[in-house]
Parts: structure tokens; C-alpha cells; sequence
């Protein structure tokens, strides 16, 4: 069976990425570069890939059977629009838009047409999160009760002399924790209710660079977020992980998930429980969840491919990836009013 043919269009650092993943994924080949700036046309003719300016001459030439949107994300609407029109299968990096209604209005376009649209949150293909989804599901730790999510690291100056990310819908909220929350929707259930409080003391941007948040579960769990990138500090999915080789490992924890029966934090993947009575008096252990190995930018890419060919529903459709920016637009509307916001 021949391989899924997918374009990728950005070819700056995720861009690159889902290069690199695609091309060690099982049944994936990178067929073309689509990005409107010169240095694209350098990286694609030093791959010796096609080299096109617009999705819409991509799509003339009939090069793909999918694309990986990776361009910025002021334009993730209009290049999803032009895969649905094309019928090309599409994959939008987080987050879908900066703009909650053209998110929708994507998504629904996508239903409407019956043109897959998935969502680039692909640390839910991490086995470490698939392993925890199965122990909460299965019962272990009982009923969950709180949760909490760090997000504590420093972003050194030169991050910030690219104007757009001094700006609103670039601070960490939007561009990191996102990815934090989804997992907690993902594990845990989706939020009702939100609090939130920011600031932008220390640099002084237009956008905030921390925020404390409070939330409120379907399922009556109650959760926190602490989010911050002007703090040196070990707490953070990028340094705790190792999922990206990009950023040092300290082995510390960044989420913590209680139940009535126990708990567990990740990435170490250590379930707690008393092994007898469930008392503070009581001796507690802790078990490592065994889980696989993968990379989870090559997982998602081979998920896309069975999207593809088999029909498969995408672990994190477009309306997952919608539904996590709703969260994170109650978050915003809550830390600007001060006030409690449903979703």
C-alpha cells in the first residue's frame, strides 16, 4: 500500500517538526513545502521536496492526501477553509485560530463537508497520557477530586524580539498552557466554570506572562493552573518530559491528578495509594504505570494516516481542539472581569 502523501505548510520550527515526524512515521511521506517565504524554498530544495507558495497551487499540482497546518495563527482559518473547499484532509497546530467564532466557523465547515479536521494537541498521542487516561478510567485512584497543572519556565529575552509574541494571543496562556488544559479535559472531564487572575508585572508586554486559575469540573473535581514564563524553575511539560530534545530534562513533576483512592503525577507516571486502610496515619506507596514507547509527533502523524486510509475518528478532532480554546477564552474573559465564568 502506498504512502499517505502529506503537505506540510510552515516551514518554521513546528513546521519543521512534523517534517522530521512524518519522516519516521509507518505508511507517511512528506511530499511538498508550501510557505510564502524564500528561505522555504531553500529548506525544500535542500530536502529535494516540491517548493509551493499558496495551498491552492499545492493542491493544482495534486501532490497531497493531507496537510499539516503549521503557519501562523492568524491564517489557521484560511488555510483550513482551503483544505475543506480542496477536500483535503487537514491537520490545524494548535490553536485553531486566536478567535474562538472563526474557530467554529472552521470546525463546522469541516463537519459540514465531511472533511476531517484534527487538532494538533498531539500530547495526548503521548503513551505516557494514554497509560494515565486508562488508570484514572479504569477506577484506580477512585473518584478524581483535584487536580493541578504547572506551568513554571523562563523565556529568555530574545524569545520576545519577535513583536507578535509581546502581543495579546501570544502569551503563555494561549501558546503553552493550552496544551496543559487539553490534557486535563482529556483525563479528567471538561470544565464548567473558571477564576482566573494575571499579570505582566516583570516584563511589562501588552500580554500577561502568568496566571493563576481555578476550575471547575463536570464531574465536581475541582482544579488549579499556575502558568509563568518569566520564572526560572523545573515545573513545566518542556522540562519534565523529555519529549522535546530541544529543552533540558530535570525528572520533576508538572501535573498532579488525586482521586478518593489514590493519586497519580506525571510525566513519572507514579500511582499513590495506601496499600491497606486509606488514612494519613496509614504507610503509602507508590507503582510506576508501565506504558509504551513512541514518539507522540510520529504517533499523531501515523494516527493521521489511518484517519486517511482507514476512516479512523481522530484522537483530537477539530471540535476537541475547539472546545479547549472555549476554555481558554473563559480564562481570558474571567481574568479581565475578575468575575466566576461558565462555559
Amino acid at each position: 500500500m502506498s504512502d499517505v502523501r502529506f503537505a506540510v505548510a510552515g516551514a518554521g520550527l513546528i513546521g519543521k517538526r512534523h517534517v522530521e515526524a512524518i519522516g519516521q512515521a509507518r505508511g507517511a511521506t512528506v511530499s511538498a513545502i508550501v510557505d510564502p517565504a524564500p528561505s522555504a524554498a531553500n529548506y525544500a530544495a535542500g530536502l529535494g521536496l516540491p517548493y509551493f507558495q499558496s495551498l491552492e497551487e499545492a493542491f493544482a499540482a495534486r501532490v497531497c492526501d493531507g496537510v499539516f497546518l503549521a503557519t501562523p495563527n492568524q491564517v489557521h482559518v484560511s488555510g483550513g477553509l482551503a483544505c475543506i473547499e480542496a477536500g483535503i484532509p487537514v491537520l490545524v497546530e494548535k490553536p485553531l485560530d486566536v478567535d474562538v467564532a472563526a474557530a467554529r466557523r472552521l470546525v463546522e465547515a469541516g463537519e459540514a463537508a465531511g472533511v476531517p479536521i484534527l487538532t494538533g494537541h498531539h500530547r495526548r498521542h503521548n503513551p505516557l497520557i494514554a497509560a494515565a487516561k486508562s488508570i484514572i478510567a479504569s477506577g484506580e485512584i477512585g473518584s478524581p477530586v483535584s487536580v493541578h497543572a504547572m506551568f513554571w519556565l523562563m523565556k529568555p529575552d530574545d524569545y520576545f524580539e519577535v513583536e507578535w509574541r509581546r502581543q495579546p494571543g501570544a502569551g503563555p496562556v494561549l501558546v503553552n498552557l493550552i496544551h496543559d488544559l487539553d490534557l486535563m479535559r482529556h483525563l479528567v472531564g471538561e470544565v464548567t466554570a473558571v477564576l482566573a487572575m494575571q499579570s505582566n508585572k516583570v516584563r511589562g508586554n501588552p500580554v500577561e506572562e502568568t496566571c493563576a486559575i481555578a476550575f471547575e469540573f463536570e464531574g465536581g473535581a475541582l482544579g488549579t493552573a499556575n502558568v509563568s514564563d518569566t520564572i526560572v524553575a523545573p515545573w513545566s511539560w518542556e522540562l519534565t518530559t523529555g519529549e522535546n530534545p530541544a529543552y533540558p530534562m530535570t525528572g520533576e513533576a508538572c501535573y498532579m491528578i488525586g482521586g478518593t483512592h489514590g493519586a497519580i503525577d506525571l510525566p513519572s507516571g507514579r500511582v499513590w495509594s495506601n496499600p491497606g486502610k486509606r488514612s494519613w496515619w496509614e504507610p503509602i506507596q507508590a507503582r510506576i504505570a508501565p506504558r509504551e514507547a513512541g514518539d507522540p509527533l510520529v504517533r499523531q502523524a501515523e494516527q493521521f494516516v489511518r484517519v486517511i486510509r482507514d476512516g479512523e475518528a481522530p484522537l483530537v478532532s477539530g471540535r476537541e481542539g475547539l472546545r479547549t480554546l472555549e476554555l481558554i477564552d473563559a480564562i481570558k474573559r474571567a481574568a479581565a472581569s475578575g468575575q466566576r465564568t461558565e462555559l
